[in-house]
């Protein structure tokens, strides 16, 4: 009889008992678009270089389990902290792995990252350079030396652009005519910027109390309807507001070229929704701001805008002058609330003062049961009970 030999299954492994992190793809240019169709434990491929501040807050926030990035996440133009807070978070970071990336992989492909090398099955599609803390730290050292080029750069688009628009400072821009009765009341100008959650947050009693004119600039609008709060004017060139956003309800006003032409026009008019055009030069928080204050608000409450230095840094604007403009146009009345959820934070906690009501209860009880005049309160309570029960028993 023949023999045969006994051969062991070959079994291929699973994906999750392969070494490294493994999930599904999910690909795009734009980090900011890409972070709306985000889901806890996928891998994020992106074209970023100097990953900045609010992206990687916003990635750590949605739970990636690594970021692919097609650039350097560190140029050396300045120290930007996007890569470390990603470090920080446990999220590994793979820079520079070449635009080869977008072809070889599709969307929602299941993917892992072993070190600096990218995967789909056992095919290498993607390999770069694993970012490490101290890396990123040395890097940023070295990136400081940049920040005065983008000073220099600064202070010269600002004159620049001042000689072109430095009608702005007085003139201001003309706003449309809108249903949203701003004269006489405070505003309220909510922009996806830095910490924007928990400011929002914090001002909560002075938004019960003052019921400011609330205007959300693109994404803004999101972050006050995930806050629980209805936007009465959306101003932006809308590529970051989703359409659930855009169909709330809010006033929309597509802010303009100077010369009227407005790309994020095409974008309203498809989902049949009225708008007004303001064209102006600068940004939408710049309009925004501008708006208010032409309409006579009173007081304008800015959360989540661009200012700081880091700000200009990350935006990698060219001069960030109208903004400036604007601030110095409107600062008598502007107060950013930036911040204002560390202004102050309250020692005493809401189960403290539970424990503290429950504790006053027990000790208003026991010299009740103690005391002569808490026997015969209790006495009366009883013989009120008896009452109670005999026309009850009377019912049935």
């Amino acid at each position: 009889m023949a023999q045969f030999l006994k051969l062991p299954l070959m079994h291929r492994s699973r994906p999750e008992d392969l070494p490294g992190v493994t999930g599904r793809a999910r690909l795009d240019r734009r980090t900011k678009n890409l972070t709306k169709r985000l889901g806890p434990g996928e891998i994020a491929i992106i074209d970023h270089a100097d990953l900045d501040r609010v992206s990687a807050d916003a990635l750590v926030r949605l739970q990636v389990a690594a970021v692919v990035n097609v650039a350097p996440s560190i140029t050396g133009r300045y120290p930007n902290l996007g890569p470390q807070i990603l470090v920080d978070a446990g999220i590994p970071l793979v820079d520079g792995v070449g635009p080869d990336v977008f072809s070889r992989v599709r969307e929602n492909t299941l993917v892992r990252l072993d070190g600096d090398t990218l995967y789909v099955g056992e095919e290498v599609v993607a390999k770069g350079q694993l970012q490490t803390r101290e890396q990123i730290i040395a890097a940023g050292a070295e990136a400081k030396n940049g920040i005065a080029v983008q000073l220099q750069s600064f202070v010269t688009n600002t004159l620049e652009y001042m000689k072109d628009e430095g009608g702005l400072l007085i003139d201001g821009i003309v706003v449309p005519e809108l249903r949203t009765r701003i004269d006489g009341r405070h505003v309220l100008v909510v922009t996806r910027g830095h910490r924007y959650r928990e400011d929002l947050a914090a001002l909560r009693a002075y938004i019960r109390e003052f019921k400011p004119v609330m205007i959300g600039v693109d994404g803004g609008a999101d972050a006050l309807l995930e806050a629980g709060y209805q936007p009465d004017i959306i101003v932006g060139d809308m590529d970051s507001v989703t359409d659930e956003g855009l169909d709330c309800g809010a006033e929309l006003i597509v802010h303009a070229y100077p010369d009227g032409t407005a790309p994020g026009q095409a974008r309203v008019d498809r989902l049949g929704l009225p708008s007004v055009l303001c064209p102006a030069g600068g940004t939408s928080e710049d309009v925004a701001l501008l708006l208010a204050d032409e309409k006579g608000a009173t007081l304008i409450v800015a959360v989540g805008t661009h200012f700081t230095l880091d700000e200009f840094l990350d935006k990698g604007r060219p001069g960030h002058a109208s903004t400036w403009l604007t601030r110095l146009r409107v600062g008598s009345k502007l107060v950013d609330a930036k911040g204002v959820s560390r202004l102050y934070r309250g020692r005493i906690s809401g189960w403290a003062l539970m424990l503290l009501a429950a504790a006053a209860c027990c000790a208003i009880l026991v010299a009740l049961l103690v005391s002569p005049a808490g026997q015969t309160f209790f006495t009366y309570l009883g013989a009120q009970w008896d009452v109670m029960k005999y026309w009850l028993s009377g019912l049935f």
